[in-house]
Formats: C-alpha cells, structure tokens, sequence
C-alpha cells in the first residue's frame, strides 16, 4: 500500500466514540439508585470494564446471545454492590444501566476532524463495530458522525464479530475494495490490528492513553495523527 489506502475502516468504540466516558457517567448516575457514593462508583468501574470484556468476548465468539452478556455481567457485578436481583429482573436492571449510557454518548474530539480528512483525501470510509446494528448506528446519530461514516458494518449483521477474518472482508466487500487496500483504524490491538492484518488489511493501532508498550511501528495516539 505504498501509494496510500483506497478505503479507511474505524472502529466505534473507543475510536470514534469515547466508551468508557459513557460508562463512568453511566455508572454515576445509575448506582446512585442503590444508594452508593460517588468515591464507591469510582472504585467500581474498573470492574465494571473488566466484566464487560470479559463477557462481551464470550459473545463475540459466537458461544452466547447478546442479551445474555448483559445478564452474565449483571450476575457478577451486581452482588459486588450488596444486590442479589431475580433472574426475571435482570433485563429490566440493564434498561436502567442502558438508558443512563444513551443519554452520555459523546464523541472524542478528533473524530470529525479525522473521518473530515479521509473523506476530504477521496478515499471510501465506513465504520466496522461488533455489536448490534441498531445501537450503534444511534451512536453515530446522537454523536453527529453519522453521515461522515459511510457504511456501518456492524458484527449483529454479518457473519462473524471481529477478530474472526470474515467480518473485515465482509465490510472490505461494502466498501468495494481489496483487503490489501483497505486501512483499519481501532483502539484494541488483538481486534483491530492483529485481526485485521491477518485478514490482509492494514491497520494502524490508537493508543489514546499511549501506554502500551507492545512492539508496533503504526501506532497513534490520537486520530489527529492519522495519515492516509
């Protein structure tokens, strides 16, 4: 890809829109209800993110719905904050959660000016997320990025959630584009990097707190660098 990219694919979370600011003051405003203090709902968001993950890979693999990540983090968190809920309340408790994480959905700073770039250069962009179709194309709604995006390929409507190579090619086909002319753009490194090089695109990893100290020669630490 000597002569440049002829697309540019970004991932949402994390990239475009800033996730855990979302879950912070989610998790503020959500567990004040269970009568904790704001010192407390600090010290429980690493958790929060840890279980997240966790269960939310286990999805991603294809082993359980997408309803049932949200209850399995349910089921470890909530007893954490002495909560001990009915299994028939578990998805009435995550609406709860989820409405105070719609309402804080915020965009970083350089992702307008970033997505302006790509498209002001003449190359194709879209967006390739794992997640459910519906919820992050209201990401890019509420965030006002939705119509610098392109296409959304979402993981819920195609055949397999990143890292799995047929997501990348999946959206490298809506973008009418070899792979090999293709540039992935993300924040989590197995996923969008060493997922998407091995489906034979290439990426560049967004480090935003610029700690990882893994080996990696295209490495940004905010979309304000990214050249194409």
């Amino acid at each position: 890809m000597s002569e440049g990219p002829g697309g540019v694919l970004f991932d949402l979370d994390g990239t475009l829109l800033d996730h855990e600011a979302a879950v912070r003051s989610a998790l503020l405003a959500w567990l004040s209800g269970y009568m904790l203090t704001r010192g407390e709902v600090e010290d429980l968001i690493p958790l929060w993110l840890e279980v997240e993950e966790r269960h939310y890979a286990t999805w991603r693999s294809g082993e359980i719905s997408f309803q049932e990540q949200r209850r399995r983090r349910l089921r470890d968190f909530l007893p954490v904050v002495g909560v001990s809920p009915r299994e028939d309340r578990l998805d009435s408790i995550f609406g709860d959660y989820l409405t105070a994480y719609e309402h804080n959905w915020t965009a970083y700073d350089d992702a307008r000016p970033a997505l302006t770039m790509v498209a002001s250069a003449g190359l194709r962009v879209g967006v390739l997320t794992n997640g459910q179709r519906e919820q992050q194309t209201a990401k890019l709604v509420a965030t006002g990025l939705s119509h610098l995006c392109g296409d959304i390929f979402a993981s819920s409507a195609l055949a397999a959630a990143k890292p799995d190579p047929r997501a990348y090619l999946a959206a490298c086909r809506g973008l009418g584009l070899p792979p090999a002319e293709v540039l992935m753009v993300g924040d989590h490194y197995e996923v969008d990097v060493v997922g998407a090089r091995a489906a034979g695109l290439h990426a560049v990893h967004l480090d935003r707190s610029g700690q990882d100290r893994r080996p990696e020669p295209h490495r940004i630490t905010t979309l304000r660098e990214l050249r194409v």
